[in-house]
């Protein structure tokens, strides 16, 4: 098996998701209801007492600046509010376990399980290696687990690698909708119960299966996400470690004296910013709290009934919506109902029907279709333990392509289904979808608060009235009322 560079971190930990705390969590709420109430106090001083109004060009900008910020932090403070893990339970081994008590089977099977790894670029021998651990996840007898290589780059010797390791391999004669499309394409192929979604890099550990099915056993459940951990960023030096080799033994007591406090510190820790886990064990674990608990694509497990059913609900949608663009109100019923007749037909012959939804960010979108179901309620599971591990971008090109894909996708809700409006959502779940969204308005802000200092120094204009005792009595009290509640927080 070729040796590639990540060999050397096999041996390398996931993390120990931190477990749920009531009294940290009394003090995190606690800290919010201060944090906003001195926010707005911040705020009617920043907006009626401190602009100075010989500049106003200089000084709403900034301030507006300021108030969607703490707009932005608000959301995240909301989502922050509550750990409410799902209950695990044993895991689901036959096709009942994971059905209603109305649509039992009259005769009960083996649950079976599709596990689809994706691939349109990578290195056939990189996949073999999560082909080997999809292949070693231990099956709780009697459940029935099929292993498929999705292969978009229509490869021989990516078929010889599958053929090598025993699994099946899937491949199309187009590329049409890309991920999503080759998802669909295989569903259409497969038959089991349960999808599971890994990349091609997506390496799950042999518990996998046996901690994540058992959710299933609530009928409801439509999707379980998993954190997805990147086992080869740089790990760093702890703060006593590195203050006790470049400042001596007691400073480097006074460091780890400073972590048992607030925590591990890890010094040039990740220094390409690629740790998602403040985003899976913060953001996206809090969302159980209001089952806004999205799916991220790898490393998720999909009941098929839910995904073909919201396909089909979504499918009817825009269909309506065609025929209502393409039909006119007329005077005459009959021709109404002959162009609508007409409008549906052409539209049932062009559109096909794609469990995926095809969208930059698919994973994101279908999430959202399937919480605002009308027809059945459905929820979602984020489950806190690591159970695969995966690669991180592998250089600058790759890390924006990625982070501009996910920015995209995102902001692309706004403009084809805004969370706000979606009938289906729950208030809470319109918040969380929202907050997504907003977050990456955060580059509107950012740039003020960039150009703010040039401006100043070079044209000598404030945007306040002045530095004097009440602006730091103000701004000092807001920022370090803010940084304790968000370190407590995450």
């Amino acid at each position: 098996m070729e040796q590639f560079y990540f060999s050397k971190y096999e041996n390398r930990q996931p993390y120990t998701a931190v477990p749920s705390s009531p009294w940290r969590e009394f003090l995190y709420q606690y800290l919010v209801t201060i944090n906003i109430g001195i926010g707005l106090w911040y705020f009617h001083w920043r907006w009626f007492y401190s602009l100075n109004t010989e500049a106003l060009w200089f000084a709403i900008p900034l301030a507006l600046a300021e108030t969607l910020a703490f707009g932005s932090s608000t959301l995240f403070a909301v989502n922050l509010w509550k750990t409410r893990d799902y209950p695990q339970k044993p895991p689901a081994l036959y096709a009942n376990d994971i059905l209603a008590e109305t649509d039992k089977l009259p005769e009960d099977r083996p649950l079976r399980i599709d596990v689809f790894l994706p691939t349109y670029t990578e290195d056939p021998e990189l996949v073999r290696y999560s082909i080997r651990d999809a292949k070693n996840m231990r099956r709780p007898s009697p459940v029935e687990v099929s292993i498929f290589v999705l292969d978009d780059g229509k490869r021989p010797e990516m078929e010889v690698v599958a053929d090598d390791e025993g699994v099946n391999y899937i491949t199309r004669t187009d590329n049409r909708r890309f991920k999503a499309g080759n998802l669909r394409n295989a569903m259409e192929l497969t038959s089991g119960d349960i999808l599971v979604i890994l990349d091609a890099d997506t390496r799950p550990f042999p518990k996998f299966l046996e901690n994540t099915l058992g959710y299933f056993r609530d009928p409801d459940i439509a999707w379980v996400q998993t954190p997805q951990w990147f086992y080869d960023t740089i790990e760093g030096t702890r703060l006593k470690d590195w203050c006790g080799r470049r400042f001596g033994r007691p400073i480097g007591w006074l460091g780890g004296l400073v972590e048992k406090v607030i925590g591990p510190i890890h010094i040039n820790q990740d220094l390409f910013g690629s740790d998602p886990r403040m985003f899976y064990d913060c953001i996206l674990r809090r969302r159980m709290n209001y089952n806004a608990a999205f799916c991220c694509g790898a490393g998720s497990l999909h009941r098929r009934e839910a995904v073909q059913r919201a396909a089909l609900i979504r499918y009817g949608e825009e269909m309506e919506k065609h025929i209502k663009d393409v039909t006119p109100d007329m005077d005459s019923p009959e021709l109404q109902e002959a162009l609508g007749f007409g409008a549906r037909r052409a539209f049932m012959v062009d559109t096909e029907v794609t469990p995926y939804k095809y969208h930059v960010s698919e994973d994101i979108y279908t999430s959202l279709l399937l919480h605002a179901d009308q027809t059945h309620q459905w929820k979602s599971v984020y489950h806190p333990e690591v159970v695969s591990k995966m690669l991180s971008p592998q250089d600058a090109l790759a890390y924006l392509t990625q982070s501009f894909k996910y920015a995209g996708g995102t902001l692309d809700l706004l403009r084809r289904d805004n969370p706000l409006k979606k009938p289906g959502l729950s208030p809470g779940q319109k918040t969380m979808y929202f907050s997504s969204i907003f977050s990456y308005f955060a580059a509107f802000w950012m740039v003020i608060f960039l150009i703010t200092p040039p401006i100043f120094f070079f044209t000598d204009i404030i945007p306040v009235k002045g530095f004097d005792l009440d602006f730091f009595i103000h701004i000092l009290s807001f920022q370090l009322i803010s940084q304790v509640t968000f370190m407590i927080g995450t």
